[in-house]
């Protein structure tokens, strides 16, 4: 058998860790990692100790520095801030500082020279202003580029959810992620329902509700009768009328708690919010990855920022296995 050393990696805007953790699922050994949140720090470092952390802004890193300490890599994985990009922003104002952190990839790519770059990103990046400058940037550093929007749904993830990848390679040009094999069933959301029973359920129907979820909810009611449990999104508008069937990939999870289990109960409908362990699931990681530290919130927010981690693998693979 011959012997074959492991692709190496660094993760930017590493956040909690979907990206890594689709590396190492796809044999790739992550060397190192970077966010400015402490929040990530404190989850990433619980799933991955063995790797190095720097709770900096890439802006802030030394690369000469950084290099002396790592080594050569062979790839950067980075999800640039998409905050600034997304649909989901609605009309609050955008953060040019906050889309110029895609040229960070440019940079660490300049003084790390790896063979590969995964980017992530929400499909909406394509309309930025400096888009194709920055798409061309990285093509003049040697890069052969493919553009994909990829839906985590067709890769055995219980969510709908579409991002656009760049996957970059300096030798030959890289493969469309190859269409999911029809071994891989679509996954609904009813699979990471809980039914843990000390989950606390309140009436859909009482005096606190807003008028809008009470409408949501009586929409959902008359197109699946009575007797069926369905999701409300309970925060933000939604074209396709505020709720979802069970039987279908979970509609894409944002920074926002907005999702709500309904089911019917003796004394009418009753909903709770879904929970992190729930939304973990809906992104495709595993029931082992740790998200525990931080509240509620802050743990959401890491979540409706991740990388799938199924997606982040197969996307791997097909990258440096071609």
């Amino acid at each position: 058998m011959s012997w074959r050393k492991p692709i190496t990696a660094i993760d930017l805007f590493a956040g909690g860790g979907g990206s890594s953790c689709g590396a190492r699922a796809a044999g790739i050994k992550v060397v190192a990692a970077v966010d400015c949140l402490p929040l990530a720090k404190k989850i990433y470092e619980e799933n991955f100790p063995d790797v190095l952390f720097l709770n900096q802004k890439c802006e802030k890193i030394r690369l000469r520095s950084l290099k002396k300490k790592i080594g050569n890599v062979d790839l950067i994985m980075a999800s640039p801030e998409c905050t600034s990009h997304t649909c989901a922003k609605g009309n609050a104002p955008r953060s040019e500082e906050s889309r110029r952190t895609a040229f960070q990839v440019t940079r660490f790519a300049k003084a790390l020279k790896p063979r590969w770059i995964v980017i992530e990103n929400v499909v909406h990046m394509r309309t930025w202003k400096r888009y194709s400058s920055w798409v061309q940037e990285i093509r003049d550093l040697g890069y052969k580029i493919t553009e994909q929007v990829i839906n985590a749904a067709d890769h055995g993830v219980p969510q709908s959810r579409r991002r656009l990848f760049l996957l970059c390679d300096r030798q030959k040009e890289p493969p469309k992620v190859a269409a999911p094999s029809s071994k891989i069933q679509m996954r609904s959301a009813n699979s990471i329902i809980c039914q843990d029973k000390n989950f606390e359920f309140s009436l859909v129907r009482r005096k606190e509700r807003a008028a809008a979820t009470i409408d949501r909810a009586n929409r959902a009611i008359k197109s699946l009768g009575r007797n069926k449990p369905f999701l409300l999104v309970y925060y933000g508008s939604d074209a396709a009328g505020g709720w979802q069937r069970l039987d279908r990939p979970l509609r894409t999870i944002t920074t926002l708690d907005r999702f709500a289990y309904v089911r019917p109960s003796k004394h009418g409908h009753e909903m709770r919010m879904l929970q992190v362990p729930e939304l973990k699931a809906a992104m495709g990681f595993s029931k082992s990855y740790s998200f525990g530290a931080g509240t509620r919130r802050e743990k959401i927010k890491l979540l409706g920022n991740a990388v799938c981690p199924p997606v982040m693998k197969t996307a791997l693979r097909c990258l440096t296995r071609s």
